[in-house]
């Protein structure tokens, strides 16, 4: 915490000033490396900051524009991330094919449909060649949620049910406390002293007092983005080996779990349904055949989950994989 280059070590501040903190670093960064001042700038920015909303959409690049210009960029323009990977993969290409872009990272899923060949480099205006852009706002963080509910969250009570008591059937405990730990923007909320007062009040609800013992170790002792850490390396483990062991010693002493393919591929998909879906949405606006697609770009965190990949590359069986 103390090496922490921005404002954020010991305090509260909003996510607008992260987002001004952040910019300000990387344009000192930047003009250290250039050795000038720099005034203008290409933001990268995701198909949707936010699904279905144009409003809200505009409104979340407005803020972030407002941040450039906060740190002194004079002129700010943007660029849809997945469009600036097709044009930075076709100065490699030796003729004209169609591309389409897979970016899926943290927080969303994104895809463009674009024509890249080397006549097309020097043209100033690629309007015309980007076929269709789509996303759905899916991606890491909704994976790593799945699985800290299927693997580590059970620990803590999640759907367990209450004492069995004489002519009433046994109670599932409350689960809107465990969705709210492993949803990472609303972690913070769980530890909200009312919160908490109400969550030791529910003690006899739950059938195993360890269940209860736990969630209140995870409320008292702040470990919900502990648990979120262990879930996102449980997921990348098992992409990689098939198998997770899952460390919670922080919570109690000996605690842990074990996560195996199988039961993480389940948890998770409804969400890779929804990104391949996506990804076939992308051509289907452009009226583009899954056949025609040439190449497959897949840039993105989440794209080293390869069922998902596989998936995505299933859905256009002529295209290569990048």
């Amino acid at each position: 915490v103390q090496t922490c280059a921005l404002p954020i070590c010991g305090r509260a501040v909003r996510y607008l000033d992260v987002i001004v903190g952040y910019l300000r670093h990387l344009k000192a960064l930047a003009e250290a490396e250039a050795g000038a001042a720099l005034q203008r700038v290409v933001l990268g920015r995701p198909v949707f900051f936010v699904d279905d909303d144009p409003e809200r959409d505009a409104r979340a690049q407005q803020a972030l524009g407002s941040a450039a210009r906060q740190v002194g960029f004079r002129e700010v323009s943007f660029q849809y991330e997945p469009i600036a990977d097709a044009l930075d993969h076709e100065r490699s290409v030796t003729a004209e094919e169609l591309v389409l872009v897979a970016d899926i990272g943290g927080g969303t899923s994104d895809f463009s449909l674009v024509r890249v060949g080397p006549a097309r480099r020097g043209r100033a205006d690629r309007r015309d060649d980007i076929l269709a852009s789509h996303g759905v706002h899916i991606a890491g963080t909704d994976f790593d949620r799945h699985v800290e509910l299927a693997a580590i969250l059970p620990l803590l009570g999640y759907r367990s049910r209450g004492p069995e008591r004489p002519g009433q059937p046994a109670r599932e405990v409350p689960s809107g406390i465990y969705f709210d730990l492993a949803t990472w923007h609303l972690i913070n909320t769980a530890y909200a002293p009312a919160r908490v007062a109400e969550i030791r009040a529910l003690k006899s609800w739950y059938a195993d007092p360890r269940h209860h013992q736990r969630l209140m170790e995870v409320l008292l002792h702040r470990l919900g983005h502990a648990l979120a850490a262990a879930a996102e390396g449980a997921k990348i483990d098992v992409a990689t080996t098939g198998r997770a062991e899952i460390d919670l010693t922080t919570v109690e002493r000996g605690l842990g779990a074990v996560l195996l393919e199988p039961e993480a591929a389940q948890a998770i998909e409804a969400d890779l349904e929804r990104i391949v879906q996506a990804a076939a949405d992308t051509a289907a606006q452009a009226g583009v055949a899954p056949e025609a697609v040439q190449t497959l770009y897949f840039t993105g965190g989440s794209t080293g989950l390869q069922p998902l990949v596989d998936r995505i590359a299933a859905r256009f069986p002529g295209a290569r994989r990048l």
